[in-house]
């Protein structure tokens, strides 16, 4: 789920935390390593530019149309994401409790569909909506397999940490544990804010995130520096750009199983299938949980 954000949240106090910390060293990571791998492939082209054939392909998720230009929006995105995440760890501890309003979830809500938006009125010029997302997929039915599947295995995944001593861990290094989207529905009395963040959380922020991450964020990087340092890099700004460093190792791997499911397919149907029923499960359980008093804290 997205983080919602909060108006004034960059006023307060810088804070020196681990989740800060852990926040700045993903984007770097991410950073450094598309900038290294980008680099080191575009001087051995120039190097061998006459004696090498040019690179096969690889997966379905074509890069052909990207550029130059790209780089810049890739750098703008990648930027824009980490002011943000960054901007809610500096949140002071007074206001990370104060009342979330209708505002702050339709700001959040409006600024993941001008990012989309934006991203896509700068790829449509050069290639259709339908060609670039995948949206003709054929197979399409095959997402009610996918999705659920795939939804179980991430909760398998989890719990197997939680069995390990993560969230354990989590607890020592004293960050929160649970996400302010997740806290919202266990805690928020406002039925109109809460019907507001499931569609943000269901609907807005799997659609918008999806066209965003793996539609452009992932191709673009792809084009520069291949497929597994692609991969992994918007895997690193995905998971960092939600400012929880309880989430930060669990959206990771969900970041690379949805980058794997847009290449296998070649269409953004099944990630994004996939991200709304995970999220959708998550508000489910939420609202289970609350509603019929079961002692169950879900960490997601």
């Amino acid at each position: 789920m997205a983080r919602v954000v909060r108006r004034g949240q960059f006023g307060g106090e810088p804070m020196e935390n681990i989740t800060a910390i852990c926040v700045h060293a993903s984007y770097g990571l991410a950073v450094l390593l598309l900038v290294a791998v980008a680099g080191s492939r575009y001087l051995k082209r120039r190097e061998h530019a006459a004696a090498s054939p040019p690179d096969f392909p690889v997966g379905k998720v074509a890069t052909w149309f990207y550029g130059a230009a790209d780089l810049w929006g890739y750098g703008i995105l990648v930027t824009l994401f980490y002011l943000l995440a960054i901007g809610g760890t500096m949140v002071p501890p007074s206001e990370r409790d104060a009342p979330l309003s209708i505002e702050n979830i339709l700001l959040t809500m409006g600024l993941q569909i001008f990012m989309a938006g934006i991203v896509a009125a700068f790829v449509i010029q050069r290639r259709n909506l339908k060609d670039w997302l995948g949206l003709g997929w054929k197979n399409w039915p095959l997402v009610f397999a996918i999705a659920p599947a795939t939804v179980l295995s991430m909760w398998a995944l989890f719990a197997g940490l939680y069995e390990l001593g993560y969230m354990d861990l989590m607890e020592k290094l004293g960050v929160e544990k649970v996400q302010d989207a997740v806290k919202i529905f266990q805690e928020e009395q406002n039925p109109v804010l809460l019907v507001l963040m499931a569609v943000a959380a269901v609907i807005v922020a799997p659609v918008c995130e999806e066209v965003v991450f793996r539609g452009y964020l992932y191709p673009v990087a792809k084009k520069f520096s291949g497929p597994w340092v692609a991969a992994i890099s918007t895997a690193l700004i995905f998971s960092a750009a939600h400012g929880s460093l309880a989430a930060l190792l669990p959206l990771f791997v969900f970041g690379l199983v949805l980058v794997a499911l847009y290449e296998i397919t070649g269409s953004i149907w099944a990630p994004m299938a996939v991200h709304m029923l995970f999220n959708g499960a998550t508000v489910a359980v939420q609202m289970i949980v609350r509603y019929s008093d079961l002692p169950i804290t879900v960490s997601r």
